[in-house]
């Protein structure tokens, strides 16, 4: 049994990963034999990722606010408290608050064998961010 004591600083999102700002509170890491990554990411209106995709899907769970999420080739999709969404392997993506509303969801990763837990793209145009229909926001 390990425990980790609470205290670790909250970081500010790299703006390679984000646009707007965002910002993420590590809970776990992986270590041993656990691949598992998780992370809390707090997302201020109209912040969000660039494109990426992970090795192993990504489950996300809503835990406040009004999101909007899109896989590539896919509708921006309006999500809330409570929310789940699973991306599959290495399905291209991105996902933050709508234009008007906070939202904050828990990140959780199985990373690859070499520890990688994502490959990042281009971010999220203004003008693609903003396509989301009026009833996504």
């Amino acid at each position: 049994m390990e425990i980790v004591r609470s205290g670790g600083d909250t970081a500010l999102g790299p703006a390679e990963w984000f646009t707007g700002t965002v910002y993420i509170d590590a809970l776990a890491l992986p270590s041993g034999r656990s691949r598992l990554s998780a992370n809390v990411v707090r997302f201020a209106p109209g912040a969000r990722t660039a494109w990426h995709r992970h090795p192993n899907g990504q489950t996300l769970f809503i835990t406040e606010g009004v999101g909007l999420v899109q896989r590539r080739g896919g509708a921006i999709e309006r999500v809330q408290a409570g929310d789940r969404v699973f991306f599959e392997a290495d399905e291209d993506h991105w996902h933050g608050a709508s234009p008007t509303r906070f939202m904050t969801h828990l990140a959780l990763i199985d990373v690859d064998a070499d520890g990688s837990s994502a490959t990042w793209g281009p971010h999220v145009s203004d003008s693609d961010y903003h396509a989301a229909p009026a009833e996504g926001r």
